[in-house]
């Protein structure tokens, strides 16, 4: 319930209607996104996310969508709040420096003033496949600098007062390569946005102003919930490492450290002894870096706590200025918001695994295995995050072929796929025995392999390539990632022009494994065998270290 101090007074039932409501009003415009988008990045892989803040700029209500995006929102709510919004404005915003993560990351913040006063803000981020910059899909892997990386906006008016601005619309589209899939996918942003204003001004309608006084109570309830949580866990200064593989532009390991100190109700993240921002583009904004200890603290916290401000307020974050996690401009960031993102979140819940064994699992496979394949003429540009495998748990195995930490896109169905673009599926399954073994097998990662139709530009940015995902507690590591082009190994981040014909294999890590490997249930060992999620070799030697290849036989994947 609220805080018994606060200016609000809602009873507990009241209190839960009006919050799920509110939480219904995100979820739906998550809806009318999805389905009036037009790329299969955002109507297939849902690669967007939405959520309602009040007018202060403090999150109330969240889809449960894009971790990445979401503990950034509030950023680009700030930026638009010193434009003196007025109702019928919708802003447009992706500079990473200035409320955005990256650029292809595109956010509409618009005013909700049902009745002409400004009682909140809707906001809908969606991942857009092409915004221009020197590659196809907006991610190349060899840039130093954002100009490099697509067209930076700042917060400026995508509509004013209701009118669409025709000169901001035009500047956008004649600096993307599929201009007339970015005017559809923001205008399913506007819609998704209006559909705010309209079940927010029926709120209003049914409950008058305890809705307004249920932005303050749902946002105390949180944060009481979470302090709570952050209460039992054992107070001390828990500490980690990990390494980036590079940066695009050399192969040198790049460290990310982290101090998490757990003090009564409060935690303090520190990421002091991180690398300074590097010439490539693994440099994450802070806002992403913030996204990704957020997250963290929701995953060891009661995931029944409503997501909103609240549950933000007790933990504090800090990076050194001008570092890979909070670096200057011009700096190059595209990577960071995909990759380095993992990486904060692998070594914070590395850090937090002293803390609370019982809760944190193996390491995941640590990486979105970013592919993007387009074409210089802007016939079509195709982006995919890959999944993999799940680091095995306390007390379960991990999950096959999933998206790990900061993503929780879908797949691209083969059928949406092969129909939107010159590129055929030839094989799409899990790796067997890509999961590192343990008392809880660690989870397989996955084989994708396309060809390529016609004459275009393939860009990877991956990870774990040669820093496997760690075992826990006793468990061995998982597999390692491959990047195959025609059979060849490719670096994990590289950037190739091909011809008509090219095949790409992507091989995406498996999870680590969860305790000793000799105290594995024969039960189960023998199911793993029976599933076909170990190879012939490992039925001897009940190894969990070996990759899939094409000889194996592993299980079909369905949803990445």
């Amino acid at each position: 319930m609220s805080d018994p101090e606060s200016d609000t007074d809602i009873d507990p039932v009241t209190l839960e209607i009006l919050r799920n409501q509110l939480e219904s009003v995100a979820s739906e415009m998550g809806h009318v996104l999805i389905r009036g988008a037009y790329s299969p990045n955002i109507k297939e892989r849902q690669d967007c996310s939405t959520a309602l803040f009040d007018a202060d700029g403090r999150m109330v209500a969240q889809a449960e969508h894009i971790p990445v995006h979401l503990g950034a929102m509030p950023d680009a709510v700030d930026v638009v709040l010193e434009k003196d919004p007025k109702p019928g404005d919708v802003f447009v915003v992706n500079d990473p420096f200035a409320g955005g993560t990256h650029l292809p990351d595109v956010t509409l913040v618009s005013p909700v003033a049902p009745e002409g006063e400004i009682v909140g803000y809707a906001v809908s981020r969606a991942h857009h496949a092409d915004v221009g910059g020197s590659a196809p899909g907006s991610m190349p892997p060899g840039a130093r600098e954002i100009y490099e990386e697509g067209l930076r906006m700042p917060a400026v008016r995508l509509v004013a007062g209701g009118e669409p601005n025709e000169a901001v619309r035009d500047l956008i589209l004649a600096n993307v390569r599929t201009p007339d899939e970015r005017e559809a996918d923001l205008r399913a942003q506007r819609a998704a946005n209006a559909r705010a204003e309209e079940r927010v001004g029926e709120l209003l309608d049914e409950h008058g102003d305890a809705l307004l006084d249920a932005f303050d109570a749902v946002i105390d309830y949180s944060r009481e919930r979470v302090e709570g949580e952050i209460r039992e866990l054992p107070d001390g200064t828990y500490r980690a490492r990990d390494v980036l593989e590079g940066d695009g532009v050399t192969d040198t390991d790049i460290p990310v450290e982290v101090a998490v100190t757990v003090d009564g109700a409060a935690i303090d993240v520190d990421f002091a002894g991180t690398a300074d921002q590097v010439d490539g583009n693994l440099n994450a904004p802070f806002s992403v870096a913030k996204s990704a200890v957020y997250f963290v603290v929701r995953a060891v916290t009661d995931p029944e706590i409503p997501p909103n401000h609240g549950c933000y307020d007790p933990v504090s974050i800090s990076a050194p200025d001008g570092s890979l996690l909070d670096p200057r401009p011009p700096a190059a960031v595209v990577g960071g918001n995909v990759e380095t993102s993992q990486r904060v979140t692998d070594v914070t819940l590395a850090a937090l695994a002293e803390a609370v064994p019982d809760l944190v699992p193996a390491g995941g496979q640590g990486t979105m295995n970013n592919l993007i394949i387009g074409d210089r003429s802007g016939e079509f540009t195709y982006y995919e995050t890959i999944a993999g495998g799940f680091g095995g748990r306390p007390s379960k195995d991990g999950m096959d072929g999933v998206q790990v930490g900061m993503t929780n896109t879908l797949n691209t169905p083969v059928e949406a796929l092969e129909t939107a673009y010159p590129l055929r599926v030839e094989r799409y399954a899990l790796r067997p025995s890509s999961g590192g073994d343990g008392r809880y097998r660690g989870g397989l990662g996955i084989e994708r392999t396309l060809t390529v139709e016609t004459d275009a530009t393939v860009s990877l940015l991956t990870e774990r390539r040669r820093t496997a995902p760690r075992g826990l507690a006793g468990g061995e590591n998982g597999a390692l990632g491959e990047n195959l082009i025609d059979g060849e190994a490719v670096p994990a981040k590289a950037s190739v022009d091909v011809a008509a014909g090219t095949t790409v294999s992507i091989r995406t890590p498996g999870g680590g494994g969860h305790g000793d490997p000799a105290e594995r249930d024969p039960d189960a060992r023998e199911r793993d065998r029976r599933d076909g999620k170990v190879t012939e070799r490992e039925r001897g030697t009940d190894s969990g270290q070996e990759g899939g290849t094409d000889s194996d036989r592993p299980d079909e994947c369905g949803n990445g």
